[in-house]
């Protein structure tokens, strides 16, 4: 589904048809890890399944360059050997099937250039194309390409839209796309499984960029690798 003009909603990602690029945010890899070490207990399938769903779409499409809008680690402190080893995987796996892979860092990226060095990756503030700026989403950046960019593409927040009916509350995950100043901005949910999100219509948001009115923002839910339009904020 076309989410703007050149702009497709492929899965969890988003493709940038001219040029290419597939965007991804937040795969938070070693989340289920630390689930377990404060004694929520998972099954360890979350790598797997992001591992399978990056390969099914990067066969899917002709992808010049893979941006990843940043928090590709998720634990802030040490790396333990399973979470370097699929980082690595990751890594390696989007090199194959690109030209060139950019990672933007988030902010739970802190100890990722220890391993990113591995394979020569520079860890970048921001990323832009054409007149595309894409960002983790936790600061607002401030300098010439921001204020040149005509539309913003941020990770961040990991959206999603809850659901309910009497008893019974569901959230999805989705895409946000609205406004933030004079600029189009799109919020990416999480590819990661496990992180369903924060519910815009009741949460409070993280992101400098969400700090709004969201009545006019636009909706995308993602469900079983469904796309829905779901309109504005303002009919739910």
């Amino acid at each position: 589904m076309e989410i703007m003009n050149d702009l497709e909603i492929i899965d969890l990602s988003l493709y940038l048809k001219k040029s290419k690029t597939l965007i991804i945010a937040d795969l938070h890899l070693g989340y289920e890890e630390a689930l377990n070490q404060k004694g929520v207990l998972v099954p360890k399938m979350q790598f797997k399944d992001i591992y399978e769903s990056l390969e099914k779409i990067l066969n899917s499409i002709k992808v010049e360059e893979i941006v990843i809008t940043g928090d590709l680690k998720h634990e802030f402190g040490v790396i333990n050997r399973s979470e370097w080893n699929n980082i690595i995987k990751i890594i390696d796996l989007l090199i194959k099937y690109s030209k060139r892979l950019i990672i933007i860092k988030g902010n739970h990226d802190i100890f990722l250039p220890f391993i990113t060095r591995k394979r020569n990756i520079e860890l970048l503030e921001y990323y832009t194309i054409d007149d595309i700026l894409i960002c983790h989403g936790d600061e607002i950046i401030n300098n010439q390409d921001f204020k040149k960019a005509k539309t913003i593409i941020i990770g961040h927040e990991h959206p999603a839209i809850g659901f309910r009916e009497k008893a019974k509350y569901e959230s999805f995950k989705c895409f946000l796309k609205g406004k933030y100043l004079d600029k189009t901005l799109i919020v990416l949910p999480s590819f990661n499984p496990l992180t369903i999100g924060t519910d815009v219509l009741r949460n409070s948001l993280l992101s400098p960029f969400l700090q709004q009115d969201l009545k006019n923002f636009q909706a995308y839910v993602i469900e079983k690798n469904k796309i829905y339009d779901f309109g504005k904020l303002k009919n739910f």
